[in-house]
Order: C-alpha cells, then sequence, then structure tokens
C-alpha cells in the first residue's frame, strides 16, 4: 500500500466526488506517519478538554478523537473508563460535546473525530447524530461496538450521506470475512488494535502484531491505524514501518494526571514531542 495512489482508487471504487480531509491529511504526510491523539470530551473539564485539543493541534498530532462519555465503555481501559465517569459526573452531555466540537473544529485544521458508543448513537438519532455531527465540523466517526457485519439503522449510509469518513476497527484474530466486510464499509483509515484487550498504557507491543499488520496490508486498500497500548517512543519505533498513524489514547491521560495542576498541558506538549520525532520514516 502507497501513499497516493491507494486513495484514489479507493475513492473510485466508493464513487467518491473528491478526497476527504482525513484522507487529504493521510496524503500530505509523505512518508511521515500520523499520529492520532485521544481527549475525553468534560475530563477533566470542558474548559480543559478544549485547551488540551489545542495544544495537541499546536504540537502537530495529525487527528484527534474527541470521545463523547458513556457509562459503560467497554472498548476501554481503567483510565478512559474513569475519566469517562468523571466527565459523567461533572455533568457533560451530548450537546455539550456538540458544542465543543464546533469550537474547536474553527480554530485547527487538521481532522476532528468524534468517537463514542451506539447508544449514544441510537438515542440521539442515527440520521441527525451524522448531520450534527458534520455540522459541528466532525470528519469522521468511531463507532467500536457496532458489529461491521450490521449497518446498524442506516448508519453506514447516514455517515456517507454527511461526507463522515466511518473509522472500523480489526483486531488480530479478526477473520477473512470481517476482514473484507471492514474493508467495504470503511472511510479514511481501518482502525488495527495492537493486541486483544482494551485500552490503556502497556509495556510491550506483541511481535506478533507486526505480522498482523503486514498481512492485513495486502487484504485491503486503505491506510491502517494501530492503537491500544501504544504509549511510549519505542513503541512507535518498534511498529511505524507496519502502519500509517499511530494512535496515542491513555497516556496522554495519564501524563496529565501525572503532572501539577499548572503543567499539565506542558507535559502532554514534552510527551508528544517525543511520539513525533519518531514518526519520521
Amino acid at each position: 500500500m502507497k501513499n497516493g495512489s491507494t486513495f484514489f482508487n479507493y475513492s473510485l471504487m466508493k464513487g467518491k466526488k473528491r478526497m476527504g480531509k482525513i484522507s487529504e491529511k493521510i496524503k500530505s504526510l509523505g512518508k511521515t506517519k500520523g499520529v492520532m491523539t485521544h481527549v475525553v470530551i468534560g475530563y477533566p473539564s470542558l474548559e480543559e478538554t478544549e485547551s488540551t485539543i489545542l495544544n495537541m493541534a499546536a504540537t502537530g498530532v495529525s487527528f484527534i478523537e474527541l470521545q463523547i462519555p458513556f457509562s459503560d465503555p467497554i472498548a476501554d481501559g481503567p483510565t478512559i473508563m474513569e475519566a469517562s465517569r468523571i466527565s459523567l459526573e461533572n455533568g457533560t452531555k451530548v450537546k455539550d460535546c456538540f458544542e465543543l466540537m464546533a469550537r474547536v473544529s474553527k480554530k485547527v485544521s487538521i481532522p476532528l473525530l468524534f468517537m463514542s458508543y451506539y447508544n449514544i448513537v441510537l438515542n440521539y438519532g442515527v440520521e441527525k447524530f451524522c448531520l450534527d455531527a458534520k455540522k459541528a465540523g466532525a470528519s469522521g466517526v468511531i463507532i467500536p461496538d457496532i458489529p461491521p457485519e450490521e449497518s446498524q439503522d442506516g448508519f453506514y449510509e447516514a455517515c456517507r450521506k454527511n461526507d463522515l469518513d466511518t473509522i472500523l476497527i480489526l483486531a488480530p484474530v479478526s477473520t477473512p470475512d470481517r476482514i473484507k466486510i471492514v474493508n467495504e464499509n470503511s472511510r479514511g483509515f481501518i482502525y488495527c488494535t495492537a493486541r486483544m484487550s482494551t485500552t490503556g498504557t502497556k509495556e510491550d507491543i506483541p511481535e506478533e502484531t507486526k505480522n498482523f499488520l503486514s498481512s492485513l496490508k495486502k487484504q485491503v486498500n486503505l491506510p491502517l491505524s494501530i492503537g491500544f497500548g501504544i504509549s511510549k517512543p519505542e513503541h512507535v519505533n518498534f511498529i511505524k514501518n507496519y502502519a500509517d498513524i499511530i494512535v496515542i489514547g491513555s497516556k496522554v491521560i495519564d501524563v496529565m494526571n501525572e503532572a501539577p495542576a499548572n503543567k499539565k498541558q506542558d507535559e502532554v506538549k514534552k510527551f508528544l514531542k517525543e511520539i513525533l520525532a519518531e514518526c519520521i520514516v
């Protein structure tokens, strides 16, 4: 899979008239690997979330996931689960998340994505969620608990109608049938997990992850991101030749939690600069 031609061929296959913002960003990176970071909206506060997003963008990350907090985040490890719990206790509502997306999307040029769980989408209304997400400035959505074999209530169609990229997930145990379905229904890139587990900081990346990604590149025609446990520059150096985007989620929250109150943004910036330095191939 080479930068440039992959995205053009995929556009033709799906009948798209133009390349989406996410694909444009990936193409612009050239040989440099993209970095996607993650925030839980409303943790530790809405104001701090906004500051973190602006800080991440200024530091040079390529994409940011904005997670709408949910009471039962089944794909998330303890760090993000706790952040979601505190955000909900703070009173964060879905409308607050759309309002935050609308504010920050006007202040940064990189693609922003909503990440959440399907109950949020269903309760909001599938069509309305996708329409309002696009109006707020989202470029894509990640909803990990939708089985890729099922277009829940027309979710994929609503995303395409509103020009939202659907980022679907593959794991090392994904079957050939699931890989085919994910490839057909994904837009922008495919999110790959480095291991079979929830999100969260881990000490190492399994050697088998390289084989998984190498095999996957031969079966799909979209860029690949890798996440779940990427937490230090050594992880990036280990895996960067096998994926197009490195996902840093829980570790950023850990860095903030461990920093003094007046140093949180400085520590996030320092950590991300170390990660970004490893992304040049």
